[in-house]
């Protein structure tokens, strides 16, 4: 035996052996409880197993001044980098919403980023330019009949994401971290999800670990699933974690995983 995984809901009145325990502890044997083994061994911080004690206690949420300095810097050499190669594809790009529909290429809109605080996201318009004419925030979904030929092929590529690079050279996002969110939907998900407005103490990303995770969702269920890989990345993020999240979206657009 190397591990004990200790899985209980309640830890006064006795029900935990701890002088048992203990000895295994001291024998050398690995002892954590559920929420850390789950942390570990799924990437996720699952929400019917985590407190607030466990979050403030334990380990995690370094985001001091070095970190957040080579944060910066490392989304300052990536955006620059990733605009001038994908130079030639947004242009492209540009010119191919230009024939297909009226309207603007491209697409801003008022999301939620570090401390709460609304920027404009721009992407690529991949929607018929009247698909909020009423005015309604609406999830996109996956067959979603406001989409484009032009909006569904960029979309599906992750093409529709690149000029949020210029949101990145602004401060306003960094290349990996939570999707950022509409101001409506944010202020709903944080009343139905506990911890969801932990997502927003970094700045919101191009990608993040939820998008290499989890497939692409739009309800609050799928927006509970992703909050767990949120929230292991706002706990756990490192400059390697990074560039693993790099490397996996890179596989996920060449397959098409958890296309849109």
């Amino acid at each position: 035996m190397s591990e004990i995984v200790v899985a209980v809901t309640e830890r006064r009145g006795g029900n935990m052996p701890l002088r048992d325990l203990l000895d295994c502890k001291i024998k050398g044997i690995r002892v954590s409880d559920i929420s850390t083994h789950f942390e570990k061994t799924l990437g996720k911080l699952r929400l019917d197993y985590v407190n607030a004690g466990w979050l403030i206690f334990g380990d995690g949420f370094d985001q001091g001044f070095f970190r957040t300095a080579v944060k910066r810097l490392f989304d300052i050499l990536s955006a620059a980098v990733l605009l001038v190669v994908s130079a030639p594809v947004m242009l492209v790009t540009m010119l191919l919403i230009r024939m297909e529909s009226p309207g603007p290429v491209f697409y801003r809109q008022q999301r939620v980023g570090l401390n709460g605080e609304s920027f404009d996201v721009v992407k690529f318009r991949s929607m018929r330019n009247d698909a909020e004419k009423d005015g309604k925030p609406r999830w996109a979904t996956a067959a979603d009949d406001r989409i484009t030929k032009v909006g569904r092929v960029i979309r599906k590529l992750r093409i529709d994401e690149l000029p949020q690079l210029f949101n990145v050279l602004k401060g306003e996002m960094s290349i990996v971290g939570p999707r950022p969110e509409r101001p409506f939907f944010v202020e709903k998900l944080t009343q139905e999800i506990p911890y969801y407005a932990v997502r927003h103490s970094i700045k919101p990303g191009v990608t993040g670990w939820a998008q290499v995770r989890y497939h692409y969702g739009a309800t609050v269920e799928d927006s509970q699933e992703k909050l767990q890989f949120d929230l292991y990345y706002v706990k756990n993020h490192t400059l390697f974690l990074d560039l693993l999240i790099l490397f996996e979206t890179v596989a996920v657009v060449l397959t098409g995983k958890g296309a849109r």
